[in-house]
């Protein structure tokens, strides 16, 4: 195909370490990636962090670090997670960099010369954690929905961005923008609403852009940070799939593709809304502080069982996630299924060999359907496949009893099968599809050491 395919996650703020929910975005946008590379597209690969927001400066404050220090250490550890993590990006994005504060002056130019950006007075309650104003009917017990804490009420001075004349567009934009149906609805809704304009700017800010003009304003940090998917990426915009969390759905369909119509950018092609991890039914949150620390599994199990564990769980809706899980999807998994037809089948081959015959076993591998899971974002229905074709070949093994029959035909069969199982888990464990692939076609076949060991 050899297509251009442009793939970013969400920017990260860095107001505390990494916790699991970001390595699973990660990972998320990973497998797609390539995915797409072992399709031959020519694939550009955006994650980083967002360094302008307010609640980084907060919690710089409160650990009684100078801001831009606090900054610094902890962006090191999200781009720390994309190593261990084994993640293929081709650039990582800090948002205080010069060149990201220049191309935001660019856009907010462009927007201010198509006469959609207005000066006011804004008085609502703005949450912090979420870096944005909610209006009262969003709030459950007055508290914000997504970081169960009271925001603030404030009263000041603004520059507006005129959101209410792209309604119109925006329903019609968004009915083939939002991936899966369930998110797209969501907005749908509440488009349908009174569309009010957006406040654009923050005035007792002294972290982040100026504001283009009136250095008595920073650019609200939501727009800096939207902004990234262009600065990160000048020449390959727009974007094929932007990857996010369910809970900046909003900004990123309507907010988003608003600003883009304004200045006169093409849109994106496709928003994937993913769901949250859980931990016993409760969202994973910094703000909630039920953390699990994605470096400390890492360091534990390496890349492939903490991406496997992962991905298998579902892109769309909420799933329970565990170290517990992890350990269970690795021993019965990647240990019992996988781990061991490497094994078996590779001993087998280094005492019998192979003889080359027509695949038959292969046959029963249904590459379509995989192939449609994986296009359609279900990557834990494509898991389940995969998985399904190992159990099918280790069976086959048994069937054949080949330890008493020495079958070099069958040999081959399952050679040629396991091949083909490492190229299709590649963006799932990369390393040790690559170990797999280096195996099975070397010259002379040797016993596998054990690939996953047993936890």
């Amino acid at each position: 195909m050899n297509k251009k395919f442009y793939v970013t996650t969400a920017i990260d703020y860095v107001n505390a370490e990494p916790h699991i929910g970001h390595a699973f975005e990660k990972v998320i946008a990973d497998a797609l990636a390539r995915y797409r590379k072992s399709k031959g597209d020519k694939v550009f690969f955006l994650t980083g962090v967002d360094e302008n927001a307010q609640k980084n400066v907060q919690a710089a404050e409160a650990a009684g670090i100078a801001v831009k220090e606090f900054i610094d250490k902890n962006a090191a550890l999200f781009l720390d997670l994309c190593k261990q993590l084994n993640i293929s990006h081709d650039k990582f994005i800090r948002t205080t960099a010069k060149e990201h504060a220049k191309v935001v002056h660019e856009v907010l130019k462009k927007v201010t010369d198509k006469g959609d950006i207005y000066k006011g007075n804004y008085e609502g309650h703005y949450c912090t954690g979420c870096e944005t104003f909610i209006t009262k009917k969003y709030l459950v017990d007055g508290k914000c929905p997504e970081h169960d804490k009271e925001p603030e009420f404030l009263k000041q001075e603004a520059y507006f961005f005129k959101l209410s004349k792209y309604k119109e567009k925006l329903i019609k934009f968004v009915k083939t923008y939002i991936v899966p149906e369930s998110r797209k609805k969501e907005i749908l809704s509440r488009l349908k609403e009174d569309l009010k304009d957006v406040c654009i700017s923050r005035k007792d800010a002294d972290w982040g852009i100026d504001f283009p003009g009136d250095k008595n304003f920073k650019v609200w940090v939501w727009i800096d940070a939207l902004i990234n998917y262009i600065s990160g990426a000048k020449e390959k915009w727009p974007a094929d799939v932007h990857v996010i969390g369910k809970g900046i759905n909003w900004f990123h369909s309507v907010i988003w593709p608003a600003i883009l119509i304004s200045a006169g950018y093409e849109l994106p092609n496709t928003l994937l809304v993913h769901g949250y991890l859980n931990l016993g039914g409760k969202k994973i949150s910094k703000t909630l502080g039920n953390i699990i620390d994605p470096l400390e599994l890492l360091k534990k199990y390496g890349a492939d069982p903490v991406r496997y564990a992962l991905l298998r769980c579902s892109v769309f809706d909420d799933s329970d996630f565990s170290e517990e899980i992890l350990i269970k999807r690795h021993n019965n998994e990647l240990a019992n299924k996988l781990g061991n037809l490497v094994s078996r089948v590779t001993g087998l081959i280094e005492k019998n060999g192979v003889e080359k015959t027509e695949n038959k076993l292969i046959k029963k591998l249904n590459l379509k359907k995989i192939e449609n899971y994986i296009e359609n974002y279900e990557f834990d229905k494509s898991l389940n496949e995969i998985f399904a074709f190992i159990d099918i070949c280790n069976e086959y093994v048994q069937s054949k009893k080949i330890w008493e029959t020495k079958d070099k035909k069958a040999l081959y069969e399952l050679k040629e099968s396991i091949l083909k199982i490492a190229e299709l888990l590649w963006p799932f464990i990369p390393e040790s599809s690559e170990k797999i692939t280096k195996q099975f076609s070397a010259k002379k076949i040797k016993k596998s050491e054990i690939l996953f060991k047993k936890i």
